[in-house]
């Protein structure tokens, strides 16, 4: 499969829609902000408008990783190491760091997506898609996400919006 070049991400179907030359090549779960949509430092919401991908991390990390501040911690999840630490918001396998194109709507100041730590991450196997329950970032299956981050290239674009996939894009991949 060629190199995505656009990325939508809908809040209301709670997938991403992976677009290369303006074609649907892919769609996957993903779970957005349990606060809804919105751009505010602090907020626990996804941010909407046009995004980049600002950084890839993890590449040759095994599936399941585990991320804190952007490191592995030399740590593989599994259900006893979730167990010791409950509550604990799990960043896994791969990290697509997301930063916002829109000044003052989702870039610098107080909506600043990148400083807000936005990413496209993996979450346990055992949290649900389809749901938003995220602190803002976007939530995938740890496969899904590996198959999606060798197709993303630095800088590709990030729609984030609050509209649900055209109903010709959906068709494409039936």
């Amino acid at each position: 499969m060629a190199s995505l070049d656009l990325l939508h991400i809908s809040i209301a179907d709670q997938q991403l829609y992976g677009f290369a030359d303006g074609h649907l090549c892919l769609r996957l779960p993903v779970s957005t902000g349990r606060n809804g949509a919105g751009e505010l430092n602090g907020s626990g919401c996804t941010p909407r408008g046009l995004h980049q991908v600002r950084a890839r991390i993890g590449d040759d990390l095994p599936s399941g990783a585990v991320l804190r501040g952007r490191r592995w911690t030399g740590e593989v999840w599994s259900g006893a190491l979730h167990d010791s630490f409950p509550g604990r918001d799990w960043i896994l396998t791969r990290i697509l760091w997301l930063s916002g194109c829109e000044s003052g709507a989702n870039r610098m100041g107080q909506v600043d997506t990148f400083r807000r730590y936005i990413y496209i991450h993996g979450t346990p196997d055992c949290e649900p898609m389809g749901v938003p329950l995220s602190h803002g970032c976007i939530r995938m299956r740890n496969d899904d996400l590996l198959k999606l981050f060798p197709l993303v290239p630095p800088h590709c674009a990030v729609r984030i919006d609050e509209a649900p996939c055209p109903n010709w894009a959906a068709a494409e991949l039936e």
